[in-house]
């Protein structure tokens, strides 16, 4: 007997139909064959990476006696050994706390997704700056949010501004990333980070505060992160990752927030993943136990900073008469405008079939993008392929 025609399946829901793929993904896919110089990622440079020390760290705890306990299952809170390493490392920058005050993630970008889906329901408004961290507006997407842009400057949040926006918007919680920001490099001053806490306290907002570049600053003195604002302690979450100083494949990240958030931010956890990787966990801990991770740090950072002198000093060249670009004091990126009548997503064709990449600026904005703009990042390339790459931009752009 025949078997009747089968019947449509359902359709996925909304928030898959309408949240569209990373661009940046995309272009990086583009530019994986041989001899692409590519400015896209932003990627560590994999030749900096410890892996004699991460080796070590590994075999010592798959040899030892904790080798059992390495490969089992795990608290969805995180090894207790890691989170008191953070807390020491959070508390050398200024924050003050216990290992009870963190939560271990896979990656920081999970730690975003947990707070989305713990803060967050559809409809809800999400404050961010303009432009963004593009994963954090596939994320806020996915989980429904309304988003909604902040007037920025050079320096980032317009204080003001801000606050007429949650005037208006009544959002639930503001996005930021005030240090080093992907993808503008730029890092908000001191006093416009204690205005951002006194306005979150004033108004009732959460705040969402990501640092995973932190640590990479080649010149200037450390600006104190909001959550250390007063204001901002009962309403903080704070984001950081070892991506950038250890590596980004083991996929360590934690959450430091207020309690009542921290455990459902552990329910969320919970339903999504049980916990990080338990051999990863106790690796890293061992690892910041045994080895100098600060004097590692040093090490990139000094890579970095001839890295990112190498595409300022080449930018001139490379790039259009009338263009303009920043100057960050630290993290991964460039950023810069083309003049008027200029595309870059237009132009990354070109760019692409002369060897060379890098990411249009236009997916990072909220609302009307500026198709002007495009992110540079410096640090996978030696300054002599810097210059090469440079060299190809030029000829691609004009």
């Amino acid at each position: 007997m025949p078997l009747a025609p089968a019947a449509a399946l359902p359709a996925f829901a909304a928030r898959a139909r309408s949240t569209g793929g990373s661009p940046v993904r995309e272009i990086l896919a583009l530019t994986e064959r041989p001899g692409v110089i590519s400015f896209a990622g932003g990627l560590p440079a994999p030749e900096l990476f410890d892996t004699a020390g991460l080796r070590a760290s590994y075999e010592a705890v798959l040899d030892g006696p904790d080798a059992a306990r390495a490969l089992q299952y795990s608290t969805t809170e995180g090894s207790p050994a890691l989170r008191e390493a953070v807390a020491a490392r959070v508390g050398a920058r200024g924050l003050a706390g216990t290992a009870d005050d963190l939560l271990v993630t896979t990656g920081s970008q999970q730690g975003l997704t947990l707070l989305a889906a713990t803060l967050i329901e559809p409809g809800d408004t999400v404050l961010v700056e303009n432009p963004t961290y593009l994963a954090a507006l596939q994320c806020f997407a996915l989980a429904g949010a309304r988003v909604v842009a902040v007037p920025c400057d050079g320096q980032g949040l317009l204080p003001d501004a801000l606050a007429e926006t949650v005037a208006r918007e009544r959002p639930k919680l503001l996005y930021t990333v005030p240090t080093f920001q992907n993808p503008t490099g730029r890092t908000l001053p001191g006093a416009r980070r204690a205005e951002v806490a006194r306005i979150a306290a004033r108004l009732g907002l959460w705040l969402i505060e990501d640092d995973p570049y932190g640590d990479l600053r080649y010149e200037g003195s450390h600006e104190p992160w909001i959550a250390a604002h007063p204001g901002a302690e009962d309403r903080t979450a704070l984001l950081g990752s070892f991506s950038k100083v250890m590596a980004p494949g083991l996929r360590l990240g934690w959450l430091r927030a207020p309690a009542a958030l921290r455990r459902a931010a552990v329910v969320a956890k919970q339903a999504a993943d049980l916990h990080t990787s338990t051999v990863d966990q106790l690796a890293a801990a061992h690892y910041l136990a045994t080895r100098d991770l600060d004097a590692h740090v040093a090490r990139v950072k000094e890579a970095y900073r001839e890295r990112r002198d190498a595409l300022l000093a080449g930018l001139g060249g490379a790039l259009p008469a009338g263009s303009e670009w920043n100057r960050p004091e630290g993290g991964m990126f460039v950023w810069a405008r083309l003049p008027e009548g200029y595309d870059a997503g237009a132009l990354l064709k070109s760019a692409v079939a002369h060897d060379v990449a890098y990411v249009p600026g236009a997916p990072f904005f909220t609302g009307s993008p500026d198709p002007r703009t495009l992110r540079l990042s410096f640090t996978t390339h030696t300054p002599a392929e810097i210059a090469e790459g440079l060299l190809r931009l030029g000829r691609a752009l004009r």
